[in-house]
């Protein structure tokens, strides 16, 4: 669990982090994202290939290699003195992080072969895996308000060296599967779809949809479509798309996909409006969404007897409507602090239980032989939800933002370009303003990042109805319940 807890907390820890770094590095708005999204992305793009590494090496070794890596890696991090470096830092980060992951999953597959334990297991896995990412705001907070925004990094320390300490001592050694060898082309291809297509959205979002936008786009469809056509033709796949072949399976993972999107995008406005619009300390905006996380850790373990007695076709629709109701809160009735609070704790609801339900549905439609192959395509959607959550709904916020904002007479050119590409960046140029004029360029800046938010939650809202209709159509086997 220790993995699994850094790992989900370092998704979204970054994005309460993002005022402090702003103000010390000057990012600009494209560089903004992608220190959040280089880490999921490249994790997303090698999920897959570290999954089927661990199949053929042992997840085990591949565990405790990757927690090496990433303690050295987050170490440099948190001394980056300049954008380009922190994210070159991610990036390696999301590297040794795809080594991670997948192997926590494949191994509670090997060691729980009992299906009743097993399923508390994976309850228990999912719950961390939610918990670390609502805990991401708190850790953040509490860290920011008493130390400088590197330590956000160095949090890998405490919590992988107990791991390295005591893995080689408790950790069984997976069942390796020695059938095929790792497929480089099909490595870089899933590597230029997922960078491809996420350059394309942000490019679309900061600089508006050009010939360079529909160009990435474009591209990573073409290296997807490859990919996928690769796979069917290999004798050993890198991804084994059968799997795919269940609905239940294909379901689970979209919807496990979209339900994190929507808790990262969430977070990603969130943290940024308290801080900067709201003007509150790291540590206050931590607390007021304490809350979502305790909803989080509830649900995770109370849905696991609901989901024995409840068909799936069932269930995650109800509980996917806890995470639209979350944003039709925020749509209609505004970004106060209250109304983020309760819609925190609906979002967690339906989340934390959802990863709960996915997961055990995605782990027990592999044979154990290709557990790692399974683990990594649940974790791909999970990283892949975080890449979009970041880059759709941020992008969005982002792309709103520039369009509405009023910018006063009184800045300058350099002032008018920080202040029009990122509400920190309006917050950074205040510095040297006049208080009333600061006054006047937050107030059109948080007006305009709001109008942002309101957006992206009508935008969320119709998603998360598209996700019950996928989940009531692909979850509707009958005589089977969904865990």
């Amino acid at each position: 669990m220790l993995p699994v807890l850094l790992v989900t907390v370092d998704n979204t820890v970054l994005g309460f982090a993002l005022p402090k770094i702003a103000e010390a590095l000057r990012p600009s708005a494209s560089q903004q994202l992608w220190m959040i999204d280089a880490y999921s992305l490249v994790l997303a793009g090698l999920l897959v290939s570290m999954g089927s590494l661990g199949d053929r090496v042992g997840h085990r070794k591949l565990l405790l290699t990757g927690s090496l890596g990433f303690v050295i890696v987050s170490v440099l991090t948190a001394y980056s003195g300049t954008a380009a470096q922190l994210i070159t830092g991610r990036a390696c980060m999301g590297i040794f992080g795809a080594m991670l992951m997948p192997s926590t999953l494949a191994l509670i597959r090997s060691v729980f072969e009992d299906r009743e334990e097993r399923r508390i297991a994976v309850a228990i896995w999912a719950t961390t895996l939610t918990v670390g990412s609502a805990l991401g705001p708190l850790v953040g907070g509490v860290l920011l308000e008493f130390f400088n925004w590197g330590a956000i990094f160095l949090l890998a320390v405490p919590i992988l060296l107990p791991l390295l300490v005591l893995g080689p001592l408790l950790l069984p050694e997976s069942e390796r599967d020695t059938s095929g060898s790792l497929d480089p082309i099909s490595i870089l291809q899933s590597m230029v779809a997922l960078s491809a297509i996420v350059y394309g959205i942000k490019h679309g979002a900061s600089d508006g949809v050009d010939w360079m936008a529909v160009a990435a786009l474009a591209v990573g469809a073409l290296a997807g479509w490859m990919f996928v056509h690769r796979q069917f033709r290999l004798p050993v796949p890198l991804m084994d798309l059968s799997l795919f072949r269940s609905g239940a399976f294909s379901g689970s993972v979209v919807i496990n996909l979209m339900s994190l999107a929507f808790l990262v995008g969430f977070v990603f406005f969130t943290t940024q409006f308290l801080q900067i619009v709201l003007q509150m300390s790291p540590l206050s905006a931590s607390l007021a969404l304490i809350p979502g996380q305790i909803m989080a850790i509830v649900v995770g373990m109370a849905v696991v007897p609901i989901a024995q007695r409840v068909r799936g076709h069932v269930l995650v629709p109800i509980l996917m409507a806890f995470a639209g109701a979350a944003f039709l809160l925020v749509a209609s009735m505004g970004s106060s602090l209250t109304i983020l609070v309760v819609a925190f704790a609906l979002l967690n609801i339906g989340v934390g239980a959802i990863a709960t339900v996915s997961n055990d549905v995605i782990l027990s439609a592999a044979p154990s032989a290709k557990a790692g192959a399974a683990s990594a395509i649940s974790e791909t959607a999970y990283e892949v939800g975080v890449v979009l959550g970041t880059t759709v709904l941020g992008g969005l916020v982002t792309a709103y933002y520039r369009g509405a904002l009023q910018l006063p007479g009184f800045l300058n050119e350099v002032q008018a370009m920080l202040a029009s590409e990122t509400l920190s960046g309006a917050h950074n140029v205040t510095a040297e303003l006049s208080g009333d004029q600061a006054r006047e360029l937050m107030m059109q800046a948080g007006s305009a990042f709001e109008g942002g938010i309101g957006l992206v939650s009508w935008v969320t809202f119709s998603l998360a109805l598209i996700a019950m209709f996928i989940a009531w159509r692909t979850l509707r086997i009958p005589n089977c319940r969904v865990v």
